[in-house]
């Protein structure tokens, strides 16, 4: 279905995940995902979608096919992409161009050579005839009442080999009616000044309206697409979290926020620049790979500080050390506990908690030397918040959470004469006065510990039931070695509606997991509301 809105053309949001985005090594996407990620991208707000090559594959044809029936597009206009017509043949004789009709797209893409050396050895045909093959796609396409956007193929690298030829390309298509332009860095070999030049003299020299689709080969897709913003290219052509071939694509999000906050221009509807990071990690769960910790923008760790000196300024201003308001991509400032950590960082992570410390001095103090002893031992808090908490809460209110006592536990591994395997543990804890024994087995003796501890709690707790353990982490410590060596374990366990991540060290793994599971449980009864034990 057609967009609900008209949006503002005198800029163009361009996303190209489905088609581009999806040549990323890795990334396999049925119909059901592309229509998902179609969703997720209309609702961020870009003005157009490029959904695949009708035609080309049954999956796009498909697509094009649910998609035009399955959603009421409220911000963007679907795009199909194909080729300029063949040589030797006129558009409205070629199948692959009745393919791109066939889509119902009111908005088509087309590649067409403009590196003259492509033209004469992949195509295999002249010049002249690849200019005519551009002109009459584009006229008999605009015939049919559909809008035409004319993607110049490695313009670039061509326009530094000929770029008289490259320029009647982008001047034959706009001749011929295309609505933009685009020059490609199909090869993602160019630098933002080398761009900037090169778009200025081609606005200059043409008058098309020009738009860019830049690769991240040289690490510099995004700043390309902007410096050839600032040349006069009104079309910015990105992939969902910098998807695409080879290294990638210009990263749609930094881009466009880069747009609405550093150069003022509005290019998405009210409101939605503040979902941005909901929407890149919904999509990247789509694709089923995990979202970059360290990206731009709505990456976890992009408003995380560490450093004491950081924090100490932090609270005076958060933006001493922070370019943006995090909110206004959706994302949060963390403050990271570490051995680096000061009196600022623990006052500002108790405060991000939950937890006022009333600038107890003597308190933050302890906390910090806890914190720098621990760490030394080869513990880690910046990536177990949960740990730390419980950590904070026990130097706050004089003493640990305690909603069980361990007497003993132990885990079993047995392999037997028939190639079998058998992993069993058992614990004895008290808890409400009760003396419980439980054992269990499991896949491995840290499952059969962490299915020991639950059947031997989850009739006294039984929210503990909705329990998981999502993700578990092993690492041995530098600076030791082989089976002597410390062993640090991060367990992150969820309740269904949050995760939570929990640290333990010993030297073996078995110790160091039950020390994490313990944590786990501790704080996922916190959670939960439940009162510690008298």
């Amino acid at each position: 279905m057609t967009a609900t809105s008209e949006p503002d053309d005198s800029f163009h949001v361009f996303d190209t995940t489905l088609r581009d985005g999806a040549q990323r090594e890795g990334i396999n996407l049925t119909v059901a995902d592309k229509l998902a990620i179609a969703r997720h991208l209309d609702e961020f707000g870009v003005g157009f979608i490029e959904g695949g090559w009708p035609g080309a594959n049954p999956r796009d044809t498909e697509f094009f096919a649910r998609a035009q029936q399955e959603i009421r597009f409220r911000h963007a206009r679907l795009v199909a992409f194909g080729s300029t017509r063949r040589a030797g043949t006129t558009a409205d004789k070629d199948p692959q161009v009745k393919a791109l009709l066939d889509s119902g797209a009111q908005v088509i893409t087309l590649v067409a050579k403009s590196h003259d050396r492509h033209v004469e050895l992949a195509l295999r045909t002249t010049l002249d005839e690849n200019l005519e093959m551009v002109r009459d796609t584009v006229a008999f396409l605009k015939g049919q009442g559909r809008r035409v956007f004319v993607d110049c193929e490695h313009f670039f690298d061509g326009y530094r080999a000929n770029p008289e030829y490259a320029k009647a390309v982008v001047r034959t298509a706009a001749e011929a009616g295309a609505d933009v332009v685009v020059l490609c860095d199909t090869n993602g070999g160019m630098l933002p000044a080398q761009i900037q030049a090169v778009v200025a003299t081609v606005l200059a020299d043409t008058g098309a309206r020009l738009g860019i689709h830049a690769q991240d080969d040289t690490g510099c897709a995004v700043a390309n697409t902007l410096a050839a913003v600032d040349a006069g290219a009104t079309h910015v052509q990105c992939t969902a979290n910098g998807y695409g071939e080879r290294v990638g694509n210009a990263n749609l999000f930094p881009v466009v926020a880069a747009l609405e906050l550093k150069y003022g221009r509005k290019v998405l509807p009210e409101g939605r620049l503040r979902e941005m990071t909901r929407i890149s990690h919904a999509i990247a769960e789509v694709v089923n790979l995990t979202p970059s910790t360290h990206q731009p923008y709505v990456g976890v760790s992009a408003f995380a500080h560490k450093a004491g000196l950081h924090a100490s300024a932090i609270k005076v201003d958060p933006d001493l050390y922070q370019h943006i308001d995090p909110e206004q991509v959706g994302n949060t400032m963390r403050m990271l506990v570490s051995d680096m950590a000061g009196r600022a960082s623990i006052e500002l992570k108790g405060k991000e908690l939950g937890i006022d410390l009333g600038g107890d001095r003597e308190l933050v103090g302890r906390v910090v030397e806890r914190v720098k002893e621990r760490e030394l031992k080869g513990y880690t808090y910046e990536a177990a918040d949960a740990s730390f908490e419980l950590l904070l809460r026990a130097e706050a209110e004089g003493g640990p959470l305690t909603y069980f006592e361990v007497e003993s536990w132990r885990a079993i591994a047995e392999d037997r004469p028939d190639g079998t395997h058998a992993n069993e543990a058992t614990v004895k804890l008290w808890a409400k006065g009760e003396r419980i024994v439980a054992t269990a087995e499991g896949n491995g003796p840290v499952n059969a510990l962490d299915r020991a501890l639950r059947v031997a709690l989850e009739r006294i707790y039984p929210q503990l039931a909705k329990l998981e353990l999502v993700d578990y982490k092993v690492r041995i410590l530098e600076g030791k070695h082989g089976t002597h060596s410390t062993t640090r374990v991060l367990i992150s366990t969820s309740d269904g509606t949050g995760e939570w991540s929990t640290v333990g060290v010993a030297d073996n793994v078995i110790a160091a997991s039950w020390q994490a599971l313990e944590d786990a449980y501790t704080y996922g009864l916190l959670r939960a509301g439940v009162a510690p034990a008298a």
